[in-house]
């Protein structure tokens, strides 16, 4: 290129979604690309899209459209999960000129050599089946973690979803790579790594290149707290069927991992749960919960539910929210269910309103207020590791205790991206924990003088 071209993103869904993003725009970048931020005019835009996401179609309308605003001949660029799902549905959406789907994502750069307007969108999809190898990802340069892709794809059948037909089967990277890709990672100063998959617990399955030593998630999560370099790991969500009690001990007593779990229940009805086709039922997630709080008292637990699932009358919806209620969870991630095409339960009667589905979804995000509210009450007046953001917002500098806890307090430089210890003194009015920070001192190895560090 005589003349470097721009190009942004936007990712759309979960972390590993964003992981891949990041990926994808260091190859461009290395290759002399310009990143812009999504909000500026630019050459190419590129929108990572998400299956989950209930309006994916409108949602991926409306951002066409904010990027056109900006720069009317820019080439649009659509991949991820949904072009893979609804490739020809994208393509004909005004103003998209790519459409690639799962295993094309990775090679943008091959198609980019003409970046005319197209009257109607190339499409580059596949048969899922083909999506079968693995291709390692992580996030860098945005935010103060790291999100590290490990896993992809899923063998589960859950009847509500659409992302084995997303990404393929479950795969996973090896040890040895996944051990690179920490050591890359750290090399830039990141002090923490949220690791990320599909369906995390299930790493270990179909190697990468395809080796045939037997793993599993416990001898990665065993390695990398040996790794150096890393101050702390981050378990993202994990099954309850796949968190074994060997997982949650070692998290317990290990030098990196975090105290903090995210384990989709889904339904607190076994009846639903069955048609839902998960791989559990309630006594299993209850004796998940009870080994967690045994092992780690003060963890932070994260729960998935869906309400309006096909067939939940109110009786299942009171169930799940009397057991959720009763039970010692930090905080709830509540999706309202909707339709999805090639879903087993699209075609399931005793289809629940869309108002009483959204009813049921406020009634739980109030409950999750409570919760969080609850968990945070707790740790007032006690003293947790955080690690503290690059930039401040609005004068205040947030971060992360190890637990999971949101805190802030005044813009101090010299504790950007650094891992200090703080006491939980009061949830402000905008729910973010205030603290204080302890003063340490050390000894300077030059001056043989003891100092005051923040």
């Amino acid at each position: 290129m005589s003349q470097a071209r721009s190009i942004a993103f936007h990712t759309l869904g979960c972390k590993l979604n964003y992981s891949e993003t990041s990926t994808v725009s260091r190859l461009m970048e290395e290759k002399g690309y310009q990143k812009v931020d999504f909000s500026q005019p630019a050459d190419v835009y590129v929108i990572n899209t998400c299956s989950v996401t209930a309006n994916a179609d409108k949602e991926c309308r409306m951002i066409v459209r904010q990027a056109l605003k900006l720069a009317p001949e820019a080439f649009v660029v659509i991949m991820g999960c949904y072009a893979q799902l609804k490739p020809e549905e994208i393509s004909n959406i005004e103003g998209v000129d790519l459409v690639l789907g799962a295993t094309e994502k990775f090679n943008l750069l091959h198609y980019l050599d003409n970046i005319t307007k197209r009257t109607q969108a190339d499409v580059y999809s596949c048969d899922i089946e083909s999506a079968n190898q693995f291709v390692d990802a992580w996030s860098y340069g945005d935010r103060t973690r790291a999100f590290l892709k490990v896993q992809d794809g899923c063998d589960y059948s859950c009847s509500f979803c659409t992302i084995p037909l997303a990404r393929g089967k479950s795969r996973s990277d090896t040890i040895e790579n996944v051990l690179k890709n920490v050591q890359e990672i750290a090399s830039r100063k990141v002090k923490e790594i949220v690791l990320t998959g599909v369906n995390l617990g299930d790493f270990g399955k179909r190697l990468q290149g395809g080796k045939k030593k037997d793993v599993a998630f416990i001898d990665l999560i065993k390695e990398l707290d040996q790794a150096e370099g890393i101050e702390r790991f981050r378990i993202s969500s994990i099954e309850p069927n796949l968190l074994t009690n060997e997982v949650i001990e070692f998290v317990g007593s290990s030098r990196r991992f975090a105290p903090h779990f995210h384990v989709p229940l889904q339904s607190g009805s076994d009846f639903i749960l069955k048609k839902m086709r998960r791989r559990y039922l309630r006594d299993l997630y209850t004796d998940r919960m009870a080994l967690i709080r045994s092992v780690m008292p003060a963890a932070c637990i994260g729960v998935d539910v869906i309400t309006g699932f096909p067939g939940e009358t109110d009786e299942h919806f009171l169930e799940t929210y009397e057991y959720l209620n009763s039970m010692d969870v930090s905080y709830l991630h509540v999706f309202t269910y909707s339709e999805r095409d090639n879903t087993e339960a699209i075609a399931f009667e005793n289809v629940v309103p869309v108002a009483v589905r959204k009813k049921r979804n406020k009634m739980l995000r109030i409950l999750s207020a409570k919760k969080l509210r609850g968990f945070y009450e707790q740790h007032l007046n006690t003293k947790r590791k955080v690690l503290f953001e690059i930039e401040p917002k609005n004068g205040f500098l947030h971060g992360y205790t190890d637990n999971y806890i949101k805190v802030k307090t005044a813009f101090n430089p010299a504790i950007s991206n650094q891992i200090r210890m703080a006491k939980l003194i009061k949830i402000g009015a905008d729910g973010d924990m205030e603290i204080s920070i302890e003063e340490s001192t050390y000894v300077n190895p030059e001056t043989k003088q003891k100092e005051v560090s923040f």
